[in-house]
């Protein structure tokens, strides 16, 4: 796999191999870069929902961050990114339709499908550009003809592919940038601090490992959050008279 071929160190290595590793690692850090506008920034990832249901606090936080990477977007949106991944490697657009359709019919609130599918387009969009790679384009066409819905963990998935990210890589950057993005939110909503904030990260670090693990293991059948405090949550946020973030 190429993951295990970007671990390999030693002195008969060609330094076309390192290159690549390094092209692959800028494209990732680019991506889950927090000035990347995607409008991640947007998003609390049901966060919100849960602060206002006073259920949640800053004691509590790192636990709920770990359940929502190991029950919700793990088997969900990690999930579907590896084998979004793998599809337009493969040059399957029409797999990847399959999938993208599997993934948004499985988000059961409203707004947590609008912040995927409005952060998956402006993700294809922008890459579109900046990448400029005819994969990213074509499945950006099959989006805006409303072949699929255009969610942004398969997005981000067929981005990284045509970008020649190793799977793995992506998976992990995809769930460092929720991760960042989760962090993001509770400071807005003063749920911990900068430097807390760091350490959530930290902490959430084994964690992300072990949802990469579970993500690259599973296949179309198994793609689907059950994380369902937090649909929940999500849904009392659509109804509620204020909001900070759109989920």
């Amino acid at each position: 796999m190429p993951v295990s071929s970007d671990r390999t160190v030693g002195a008969n290595r060609s330094p076309e191999p390192q290159l690549g590793g390094l092209s692959a690692l800028l494209v990732s850090l680019q991506l889950a870069d927090s000035a990347f506008p995607s409008g991640f920034y947007t998003l609390s990832h049901s966060l919100e929902g849960y602060a206002q249901a006073r259920a949640v606090t800053p004691e509590s936080l790192p636990a709920l961050l770990v359940d929502l990477l190991r029950y919700g977007v793990g088997p969900g949106d990690a999930t579907a990114l590896a084998l979004a991944h793998r599809a337009a490697s493969a040059g399957d657009l029409d797999a990847v339709v399959r999938i993208d359709r599997r993934l948004h019919a499985g988000k059961l609130s409203r707004e947590m499908r609008q912040a995927a599918t409005r952060t998956g387009r402006q993700l294809l969009d922008l890459s579109a550009e900046v990448f400029g790679h005819s994969v990213i384009e074509g499945y950006l066409r099959r989006v805006t003809d409303r072949q699929a819905p255009g969610t942004q963990a398969v997005a981000a998935g067929v981005v990284q592919a045509a970008a020649g990210v190793p799977v793995a890589q992506a998976v992990a950057a995809d769930l460092f940038a929720f991760s960042t993005s989760f962090a993001g939110a509770a400071l807005r909503l003063r749920l911990t601090d900068h430097r807390k904030a760091q350490v959530l990260l930290r902490t959430a670090a084994p964690v992300i490992e072990e949802t990469v693990r579970g993500a690259l293991a599973r296949d179309l059948a198994d793609l689907g959050s059950t994380a369902f405090a937090s649909d929940i949550m999500s849904g009392r946020h659509e109804r509620a008279e204020a909001r900070l973030f759109a989920s």
